[in-house]
């Protein structure tokens, strides 16, 4: 197979925990071939989507963990599957390249996730389609409408719509001094939506992240911990991960999704679960393979690489 990823720039990955290039050494190790590019690399000429595509050969070193064998362009459709693994923001760059790969998709292209799905699935607004498993929850930019939230709940967590690895989250009780600050800041003077959901106490045990693979979920999820005095248990944040299995409550929430997350087309999804709701629907370039794989064994890039073999099929 040819399986071609879509990532930020190779320098910047860090290939001891980066779990696009997880999935890259899993796909090398089976004899596939590994291509890689960039979202801007991206054009429509004469009617087709193609890239610049870099072949790679791939190492165990994490320093020097990949060499370029041969460059050429090539028609996303001359691919088995194209992973995009951009991390976010989602900014108009972002919404482009997920138009031209809906293009790229109807020229024959196998694109993971698929191109449509991501647009539809604001890793924030995406728990409205799953309100029962949910926390109250606000999404506005009317700062007269956040205070009255905030009111009715005291203890509250406000983010950005766009923001990725703990960026822009604010925990605001009712009597904070800085309240209407922060609204104001989030809002941008309510010119901006944001996410409002009532606080769990029950960050404090972790924001576990649990994969979903083609349906399915993974039998083990990363708790990410807060550092003390910390809300926020984001890795980039300073939390630290805990490997462990499924809780009932977490199986539950994640099978009762699968189904629909796949015929969305929807391969590869992290869920955001604390306590027992559902926080987030990550589908841009979920993380934590290479955590859980370290900590239990369990080898979530090799149930990825196997979904797509088995499509190639």
């Amino acid at each position: 197979m040819r399986i071609a990823f879509i990532v930020d720039p190779l320098a910047k990955l860090k290939a001891y925990k980066d779990s696009s290039v997880f999935m890259m050494r899993e796909a090398a190790k089976r004899g596939h071939d590994v291509y890689v590019f960039e979202a801007r690399d991206l054009v429509l000429f004469e009617g087709r989507v193609v890239a610049q595509a870099s072949h790679l050969n791939l190492s165990a070193d994490n320093v020097r963990w990949y060499s370029i064998a041969s460059e050429k362009e090539m028609s996303l459709s001359e691919f088995d599957a194209v992973l995009m693994r951009k991390d976010p923001p989602f900014d108009a760059e972002y919404l482009y390249a997920t138009l031209l790969l809906s293009l790229a998709e109807d020229q024959g292209a196998r694109v993971v996730n698929h191109a449509a799905s991501l647009r539809n699935y604001n890793e924030k607004l995406a728990i409205a389609k799953f309100a029962q498993f949910t926390v109250p929850t606000m999404v506005t930019s009317d700062m007269v409408r956040l205070q009255a939230f905030v009111e009715a709940h005291r203890d509250v967590i406000i983010k950005k719509l766009d923001g990725m690895g703990g960026t822009s989250i604010f925990r605001v009780r009712a009597d904070d001094p800085n309240r209407n600050a922060i609204i104001e800041v989030q809002t941008v003077d309510g010119t901006v939506s944001v996410m409002a959901q009532r606080y769990i106490p029950e960050i404090t045990k972790g924001d576990k992240r649990v994969l979903v693979i083609d349906g399915k979920p993974v039998p083990f999820c990363l708790a990410r911990i807060p550092k003390e005095g910390e809300t926020r248990g984001n890795l980039a944040a300073g939390g630290r991960g805990v490997a462990q299995s499924l809780s009932a409550r977490d199986r539950d929430i994640a099978e009762a999704l699968g189904p629909q997350l796949k015929s969305d087309g929807l391969t590869i999804v992290g869920l955001d679960i604390i306590g027992d709701y559902l926080t987030e629907v990550n589908v841009t370039s979920p993380t934590c393979m290479v955590e859980i794989f370290e900590q239990v064994g369990f080898n979530s890039a090799a149930v990825v690489i196997d979904a797509l073999e088995h499509r190639a099929a």
